[in-house]
């Protein structure tokens, strides 16, 4: 009898903490590749001459392809296993972080797009492959806390990642935009606007040479394969007569609330640059509040650690959440803009002492960051729980609803444009009251 619940059992002791180590290389590679959105979004604004809405198709270009590519990611890892399709997953992501270099030498926001887009892809195979592996490695009851380990790796490179690229691209960035402010002339505007497309080219380059040689290491790491479709002894009984996905309710309330989910997390990580510029603040203070928001989630996810499940069960927390997420989306649209402070910070690259101007409205948007952090670790295996033969297709699924990070934040970037930046953030609300659906009712759909 095999059990999924105890898959770790069946492997060494050895094989479960390498496996660990390596899913947190992956995990570190999401964040680092899916956090530079948020300082693109700004620079390609700029760089491409765009209004909000248009440079939110930054998000929807990169979140769309899980959507897209989701399902025929499961169909290629039922085909390929794991460890290959991991390995095709990060070759996949080089190639479209290549394309940045067409695109930034001819300054087409299209091929910009497509880049991200083919990044998606990538990762999109990635996660469909490690989140359910995460999840199954080891005992489903504390699940969580693994997620949430491999979540500190995610939000440490996506806090660190919006900096790194920062320094670079944005180096001089005042100076093009006051010289920018100032030239009337196409030929002139345009060359400064090439100048400031084409520092994107070498971290890009840069990337795609590390995607591949970790496609390489993966290639021929000894990553065990674990057995998703394997009936555990809870749900093997109930899940005979059973013969769609459609027939687990609380899969299918998960893949809606995780949609609502990655929309607003990606709107406080990817929108907070681009507020702070709204408001007035420069960007030598801006260019830090990503970096904000994912510390928020780091302590979250240290919290989780420390507390699931010997104090706090996954339902719980995802409960606190999804309460926190609605007082903070409420704090970040009522207080106004106005009122600031300064913050003592340390560039996470350089370790330089930094004091940030950082509005109060700024900073809920960043205590977002906080209220999402274990909104995924606890929902995860929840939605995911029972599924049985049908686990991977269910993750293939949950994998498809990252697709929220595709419209909700272009919704914001269009209410952005309609009313303000701050008046935006209003969706935020909703989004997190279906979130709370889910936490309290949800969760127990179709179970007995």
């Amino acid at each position: 009898m095999t059990s999924t619940s105890n898959a770790s059992s069946a492997i060494s002791k050895k094989d479960y903490f390498f496996s660990i180590m390596v899913i947190g290389i992956f995990f570190f590679i999401f964040g680092f590749v899916t956090w530079l959105n948020g300082i693109l979004i700004p620079f390609l604004r700029t760089a491409c001459e765009l209004n909000d809405f248009e440079a939110y198709f930054v998000t929807f270009a990169f979140y769309v392809s899980y959507f897209v590519m989701a399902l025929p990611s499961s169909a290629v890892l039922k085909k390929t296993g794991f460890k290959n399709g991991m390995t095709l997953g990060l070759w996949i992501m080089a190639v479209g972080a290549i394309i940045f270099v067409p695109a930034a030498l001819t300054r087409t926001f299209g091929l910009f797009l497509t880049g991200l887009f083919v990044e998606g892809t990538g990762l999109a195979l990635l996660q469909t492959a490690v989140n359910p592996y995460i999840t199954i490695i080891g005992p489903r009851e504390s699940a969580a806390k693994r997620i949430s380990i491999m979540g500190i790796a995610n939000k440490f490179a996506g806090a660190i990642a919006p900096i790194i690229l920062a320094s670079i691209i944005l180096k001089d960035a005042k100076v093009i935009g006051d010289k920018l402010s100032q030239t009337h002339d196409i030929m002139a505007r345009s060359q400064l606007l090439n100048l400031m497309a084409h520092k994107v080219i070498m971290p890009y380059i840069v990337m795609s040479v590390i995607l591949v040689l970790l496609g390489l290491f993966i290639r021929f790491a000894n990553l065990p394969e674990i057995d998703t479709d394997a009936e555990d002894t809870d749900t093997g009984e109930l899940n005979v007569a059973k013969t769609s996905i459609w027939q687990f309710p609380h899969l299918i309330l998960g893949v809606v609330a995780l949609f609502f989910y990655v929309g607003v997390e990606v709107i406080a990580g990817d929108s907070i640059i681009r507020y702070g510029q709204s408001i007035g603040i420069a960007m030598d203070s801006a260019k830090y509040y990503t970096s904000l928001t994912l510390l928020g989630m780091i302590l979250g996810y240290l919290l989780g650690i420390i507390f699931i499940p010997k104090y706090l069960s996954q339902a719980n927390a995802l409960k606190t959440c999804t309460i926190l997420g609605v007082i903070f989306s409420l704090g970040a649209i009522l207080v106004p803009a106005r009122l600031a402070f300064k913050l003592p910070f340390i560039d996470l690259v350089t370790f330089q002492p930094l004091e940030l101007i950082l509005p109060i409205t700024v900073l809920f948007v960043a205590l977002l960051g906080f209220a999402n952090s274990l909104v995924w670790p606890a929902m995860w295996p929840l939605a995911i729980s029972g599924l049985g033969r049908f686990t991977k297709t269910g993750s293939a699924m949950l994998i498809m609803a990252i697709a929220g990070g595709a419209l909700i934040p272009l919704t914001y970037g269009k209410l952005a444009v309609t009313f303000s930046t701050q008046t935006a953030y209003w969706i935020c609300v909703p989004a997190y009251f279906i979130i709370m659906y889910y936490a309290f009712i949800g969760h127990k759909a179709g179970k007995k």
